[in-house]
């Protein structure tokens, strides 16, 4: 099994993320009315993926995040593509990333002090297919079988895609987490983090203990980290020191900024946040996070502060000890 996670983190305190792909498309000027959001620009722009992806890297983040986390079987096949054409989309999106990574890797100042960085396929939920919201809610009428064959074919392509690692994302409960695990054991050579949608300091979005989650997630070998996505900021560390009592698993921590989503009319709402991600990533670090990043509406200026508090840190564990 491949374990690159591992391997990137012997010698840095923790592994920059990248930020917010779909609602940084946007603000870029995409249009994602659709049920395939960012998967659109992945079929129409996929131009753009790439530059939002170079952008992360050129900010300092180890690890991209592919274009996939809405994108299925199921979804393609509703704007008419086949199976052979939605695989090759998903192969696409990892493409993309590994493209912008070696445009990034080709000039010789951008390795000063870098890890060259990795790429993560995204699986969102089953609920992310829905368009509903229902990532945010989970409870499905889907049974594990279903959730299983939604999920497999996908987790097929990506794990053949050149992808370093999967990123199963947005996980409102238990029972998908446990579908994809399970899943992943047909696929022994590649390695996956977990990571749920929380709807308060102590519960993922179904309502379940999140600490339980991680308990039961542990003993999966192919699970390189277990942490929280697309949470508001002020739950993550509560969040992070629940899951730290029950793995010993590396955490991870990727919140949105803080604003609420509504699935009806596909809008943000809330104050724009005034609380930068790294005000928290310490905290977030001494309770865990080893791979720290921004979900939805984050930016890769906020990338870019979360790699300069990790230089920080690391020029602070460089200083010696005065006796």
């Amino acid at each position: 099994m491949r374990e690159p996670l591992a391997q990137a983190l012997t010698d840095r305190p923790f592994l920059v993320l990248d930020g917010a792909l779909a609602t940084e498309l946007e603000r870029r000027g995409a249009d994602l009315r659709d049920p395939l959001w960012s998967a659109k620009t992945l079929l129409e722009r996929p131009h753009m993926i790439h530059a939002v992806h170079l952008d992360y890297f050129l900010a300092g983040a180890d690890i991209a995040t592919t274009a996939t986390y809405q994108a299925s079987f199921e979804g393609f096949a509703r704007r008419g593509l086949s199976v052979a054409a939605a695989a090759q989309a998903l192969r696409d999106a990892v493409a993309l990333a590994a493209a912008a990574r070696e445009v990034f890797w080709s000039e010789p100042s951008n390795r000063t002090n870098r890890l060259k960085p990795l790429v993560a396929a995204s699986v969102g939920p089953y609920g992310a297919m829905l368009a509903d919201g229902s990532e945010y809610r989970g409870r499905y009428a889907a049974s594990d079988r279903e959730l299983a064959d939604f999920h497999g074919p996908r987790l097929e392509a990506l794990a053949h895609s050149g992808a370093d690692l999967i990123a199963c994302e947005t996980l409102p409960c238990l029972r998908e987490a446990l579908v994809l695990a399970r899943l992943l054991g047909e696929f022994p050579a590649v390695s996956a983090w977990m990571s749920f949608s929380c709807r308060d300091g102590a519960h993922n979005c179904e309502g379940e203990d999140i600490a339980d989650c991680a308990a039961a997630l542990d003993g999966f070998v192919q699970v390189a980290a277990i942490g929280i996505n697309c949470t508001a900021p002020h739950y993550v560390g509560e969040l992070l020191r629940r899951i730290a009592k029950r793995t010993g698993k590396p955490l991870l921590a990727y919140p949105n900024s803080g604003q609420a989503y509504d699935p009806e009319t596909k809008r943000w709402s809330g104050a724009e946040p005034g609380v930068p991600l790294t005000l928290s990533a310490r905290d977030w670090y001494d309770a865990g996070a080893r791979l720290i990043g921004g979900c939805c509406r984050t930016t890769p200026a906020d990338i870019r502060a979360l790699s300069d508090f990790r230089a920080t840190l690391m020029r602070e564990s460089a200083r010696p000890v005065k006796s």
